[in-house]
Order: C-alpha cells, then sequence, then structure tokens
C-alpha cells in the first residue's frame, strides 16, 4: 500500500531506521552531483514533508516522543512557504544562516547517538560540521549503506534514461577540445595528475553537451575525470550515449559506466587529484581516500571560465532575450485586459505565459517553475503555484511573475510585479515599488574597478529600502548560465555577512548576473523587479584603471502606473526613458496590432 500522507511517509521513515539501528537521519535537497535543482528520483525532502523549495534540509530523529523530533531548515527565501507545505505538528522550522542541521543536532540529538546521512547527498564541509558538533555530545555521524528513504519510497522514480544531447560549438563558442586544453594547463601547472568534475552543469559546459535529466536545467547524469595529458573520462548510463556524442566527443574522451564511477576513481591510486569540496560530495573524498589518491581541494577549473561567458554565449543571450522580451510583452499585454476581469488565476496565468515563450521561440524548458504570486502569495519570494494554493486575480490588488526560459542560444530570468486593475494603486504598494526600481536602477547604472566584487555593489539595491527601515531576506542577484543553470557560480550580488557564498567573488567582464532587489509584506504583496545585466568594460578619460559596468539584457516594460514618479531622481527617469525606448525598438519591430500598440504607450517617457 502506498502511503499517501507526509504522516505515513515519517512514520515508516522512523520504522527504517529503528532496524538499522540508527537515531536520526538527514535528509537535504540534493543528489549525487549537489544540484540545485533535481530529478525526480532525488526528490527525498519533497516526497517525505512536502516541501517544494529548491533548498532546504530536514533531520528526522528516530523517537517520536523527543522535543523537538523532527526540524525543517531553510532560508529566508522559504519562510512562508514551508508553514504552508510543512506540517508543524511533526517538524520544527529552522532558519538559516540563524542555525543549521549541524548545529541543531549538537543541541537537540540523544547523547550516544548514532545519526545517519548519506554520503552521496552531503558535502564534505558539512559532513565535518556535522561529525564536530555531533562528538561534543558523545553522538556520532554514521554514513549510511543505501539510503533509508529509497528504501520507503514504493514508488520512487528511477533516474531518467533520455539520451544525453550535443550542443552544438556554433552556440558554445568553443569547442570541448579546447575547453578539456585549458583544463590540462590548470592541473599540470599546479602538479596534478587529474581532477573529478561533478557538478552537472560543469560536465554540460565543458563537454558541449546537454541533456533533459533535471526539469529547468538541461543537463545529462554523468560525472567526469579529466586528465592532465587533455583526455577525460566520462561515465554515463549506457543508455544516453548516442552515435552522435560518440562522434562528438572524439577518441580523447573515453565513455565509460555511469555505474563505474566508484571503481575509476579507485584507479587514481597515487595520482595528485583535486575535487570541489563545494560542488563534489563527501563519497567522492571517502573513496578517493580509501583508493590512495592524494586529494588536492581546489575549486572545479570549469566553474569561473563558464561563468564568463564568452562573444558567442553573449550574443546567444541577446538573442535569447528578445525572443523571451516578445513572450513577456504579450504575456503582459494579456493580462492588462484579462487580469481587471477578475478570472484570471495563479494558475492560469502561468500557463498562459508559458504558451506565450511556446509560439515565440525554440523553447526547450522553463529555466524553473515560474513564481506567480497574487497579493498575499506574492510576500512569499520563491512561492510555487499549485492547483490547492492558487488564487485569483482581484483588480486593485498586486501580482508578482518571476519566470524564464531554456533556449538553446540562452537561458532567461525576469520579475515583473504589476498592479491588475484599472484603479489607482496604493499609495504605500507605489512608494516600495518605486524604492525597489531605484535599488535595481542603481545596480544597473553601477560603475565599479576591477576587483570589486557583488558582496560591495548590494548596499546600492538596498539603500532606499534601507533609509526608511525596510529590506528583503534574498540575494540581489545570481549568476546566469548559458542555456545551463539559472543560478550559476560563483558570483553573487548579496549582502556580504550570513554566509552568502559568492560575494566575495571578483565579478569580471562577460559574467550575467541577475539584478532582483523586492519588498515582501507577509499577508498582502509582494514587489520585485528582476533584469539581467552582463558585466561589461567601462572606459574614462584619465581613468586610475580598469572600471566595469553593466550592460541591462532583458527587454519587457515595467509597470509605470506603480511608479511614484516624485521619488526618481532626473539619472534614474533618464535610465527608464532610455530603457523603455530600446525595449520598444527591439521588441516592438516584432510586434504588431493591439500588442504593439499597448506597448508603446507603455514605453512613454516619464
Amino acid at each position: 500500500m502506498l502511503m499517501n500522507t507526509h504522516e505515513a511517509r515519517l512514520d515508516a521513515l522512523r520504522q527504517e531506521l529503528k532496524s538499522r539501528g540508527l537515531d536520526g537521519f538527514v535528509i537535504p535537497i540534493s543528489d549525487e552531483h549537489m544540484s540545485e535543482y533535481v530529478g525526480a528520483y532525488a526528490q527525498r525532502l519533497a516526497w517525505l514533508t512536502g516541501f517544494g523549495g529548491s533548498a532546504g534540509t530536514a533531520v528526522v530523529l528516530t523517537d517520536p516522543t523527543l522535543s523537538p523530533a523532527a526540524a525543517m531548515f531553510v532560508d529566508g527565501r522559504y519562510t512562508l512557504q514551508v508553514r504552508e507545505q510543512v506540517d508543524g505538528t511533526f517538524y520544527a522550522y529552522e532558519s538559516v544562516p540563524q542555525t543549521s542541521a549541524a548545529r541543531w543536532l549538537g543541541e537537540n540529538a540523544p547523547k550516544g547517538a548514532k545519526i545517519g546521512y548519506d554520503a552521496w547527498l552531503h558535502g564534505s564541509k558539512w559532513v565535518e560540521a556535522a561529525q564536530a558538533a555531533l562528538a561534543a555530545k558523545g553522538a556520532a555521524l554514521v554514513a549510511v549503506e543505501g539510503n533509508p528513504i529509497d528504501a520507503v519510497w514504493q514508488d520512487q522514480p528511477v533516474p531518467s534514461p533520455a539520451p544525453a544531447l550535443v550542443h552544438d560549438d556554433a552556440l558554445a563558442g568553443e569547442s570541448s577540445k579546447a575547453k578539456r586544453a585549458a583544463v590540462s594547463e590548470w592541473l599540470t601547472a599546479r602538479g596534478l595528475d587529474a581532477t573529478v568534475i561533478s557538478a552537472l552543469d560543469s560536465i554540460a559546459w565543458l563537454l558541449n553537451l546537454r541533456g533533459t535529466d533535471v526539469e529547468r536545467t538541461p543537463v545529462a547524469l554523468s560525472y567526469v575525470v579529466a586528465h592532465a595529458d587533455g583526455t577525460a573520462d566520462l561515465y554515463i548510463a549506457d543508455e544516453k550515449v548516442t552515435p552522435d556524442l560518440r562522434q562528438h566527443l572524439g577518441n580523447a574522451v573515453r565513455i565509460q559506466p555511469r555505474s563505474a564511477f566508484v571503481s575509476g576513481l579507485g584507479k587514481l591510486a597515487g595520482k595528485r587529484v583535486s575535487a570541489d569540496p563545494d560542488n563534489a560530495v563527501a563519497a567522492v573524498f571517502e573513496t578517493l581516500r580509501a583508493a590512495g589518491a592524494t586529494i588536492v581541494e581546489e575549486r572545479d577549473p570549469t566553474i569561473l571560465p563558464k561563468a564568463v561567458k564568452n562573444p558567442v554565449e553573449q550574443a546567444g543571450q541577446r538573442k535569447a532575450q528578445a525572443i523571451d522580451g516578445v513572450a513577456v510583452t504579450r504575456f503582459l499585454h494579456w493580462l492588462s485586459v484579462e487580469g481587471p476581469k477578475g478570472e484570471v488565476t495563479e494558475m492560469s496565468a502561468s500557463d498562459r505565459l508559458h504558451a506565450f515563450r511556446q509560439e515565440c521561440g525554440d523553447l526547450r524548458d522553463l529555466s524553473f517553475d515560474t513564481i506567480s504570486g497574487a497579493g498575499p502569495n506574492a510576500a512569499s519570494p520563491h512561492y510555487r503555484v499549485s492547483e490547492e494554493s492558487s488564487l485569483t486575480l482581484v483588480p486593485e490588488s498586486v501580482y508578482l511573475v518571476d519566470s524564464g526560459g531554456q533556449y538553446p542560444c540562452g537561458t532567461t530570468d525576469i520579475t515583473r510585479t504589476v498592479w491588475i486593475g484599472d484603479g489607482a494603486p496604493l499609495a504605500e504598494v507605489k512608494d516600495r515599488f518605486t524604492r525597489v526600481l531605484k535599488g535595481m536602477i542603481a545596480i544597473a547604472r553601477a560603475t565599479f574597478p576591477k576587483g570589486t566584487n557583488g558582496g560591495q555593489l548590494d548596499a546600492l539595491a538596498r539603500q532606499f529600502l534601507w533609509s526608511v527601515g525596510l529590506d528583503y531576506a534574498h540575494g540581489t542577484g545570481h549568476g546566469v548560465g548559458s542555456f545551463l543553470s539559472v543560478h550559476e557560480g560563483p558570483q553573487r550580488i548579496g549582502k556580504p555577512a550570513g554566509g552568502q557564498a559568492g560575494t566575495s567573488q571578483e565579478l569580471l567582464a562577460g559574467m550575467i548576473l541577475s539584478d532582483e532587489p523586492g519588498y515582501y509584506k507577509a499577508g498582502e504583496y509582494g514587489i520585485r523587479i528582476e533584469n539581467l545585466i552582463l558585466v561589461e568594460p567601462r572606459s574614462f578619460a584619465g581613468s586610475d584603471g580598469e572600471y566595469f559596468g553593466f550592460e541591462t539584457l532583458t527587454l519587457a516594460p515595467i509597470d509605470r502606473r506603480l511608479v511614484d514618479l516624485s521619488l526618481l531622481s532626473p539619472d534614474e527617469i533618464a535610465w527608464w526613458n532610455a530603457y523603455h525606448a530600446r525595449v520598444l525598438d527591439v521588441i516592438g519591430t516584432q510586434l504588431d496590432g493591439e500588442v504593439k500598440t499597448w506597448l508603446e504607450a507603455q514605453c512613454l517617457p516619464l
């Protein structure tokens, strides 16, 4: 009999843990590649708890009489969502980074307890932190043989068998051979024999391949060991390998069964091998250590070159934005007509936007689940609409839609906040919207010297909210891939404190980031405005060094009805007018009829 309630699933897990002699277990949202978005087979946390976010962890203690006996750990993006989706009767809600699963275990695990973890789902740094926290209680962290969730998840999906796809060099802008040669040089310069690359988007970038194994991210389940001689071993399931892929990879990439990865690591005995502790799971390190390899912890050598887009990728991103901008503009026009009728729901709006994207270009997938939030649902920054939660867009209210598409030429991500109805927006809403807008413009207009990182820019976006005692609990910007992950490191714009990874990364020409400040009033409304921006060189007469700025890539109108003009400076108004003139120039030429007339009105100067 299938377990159809989360309480029954929790009980079944506890029985499994008890049978294994474990006093608890840690369940992250992760897979063997430490991916942000994971395949259906790896959605263990969602199956157990009902939580639908993309970042979170649960800890379950075997004894249900303990208080607390289980806990959910999420960051500020999911503070509201976790309470809506996860039953507080069974799980305590914990906020990251104020606490962590490791710290909580140190405080709540029974003395002498054995706490299980799956070494294929956690990073080595987490393992070290959890071991230290538990040791202080006389407890131990124990690696499990086979995940206990898998043992009780009766209808667990199997990993995708879909074939891997070749990503043409004409879209990648550089051949896999050239990329592997660069990795070879990197290894040789450090006296290394090989590097283990397990992040799926890194593998996709290095070998110029893509796939459909993970929703929203076009990657193929696989591992790579790249060698100093320029060759590589690709570990991938046999059914994924096509003649086209073999021809594309050539003789220098040896194709091995995915199941042979562990034994392949075992063959690196006596070798100096690098692995990235931020991107490779603990099991990789444990296997290499057991094999007798010398492990050198280094950042995955593909991370930075993948983040710095070459001219072909930059051109592809502009093409993708032009395609996507037409779809979003058509949607916003449709919403302006249908929204005030009081019949559009969050779900129907999300579906309509998806349809517009399918009509406007070679859409391969969405880049993430559309955040379609009306009224109070918009106050949850990463709200995920469902049939059960879908609200109707009420006239004279706020609607927020954050969405994106995966096109072969690029990945898009855009947020627009819209006033539904013909009446005047509330003064408070206009004030908050305009302060968010000012922050977005401040980042877009920023110029900064070489060596500047995202943590140093973050306050530019928050200053106008801070000045009236307001803030938002998420980062201001994340990196974006090229027909890859919509959230791509290492660069990030965010508060440098609080453990926000990537904020110390120097911003380099060619990097793409989002620019997305926001404001959220719990139970009432949420506001976010997001464009993608490209780091580009800036030149000044008499400059004392290298400087950079941003090219705004995203092209779609921003709701002018929500702007309090009295709060904008002349420079901000000039930016608005120039931006909308460009939107009209690029997007307007692809439209006609009522949609074009509507866009022309939206793009009139302030």
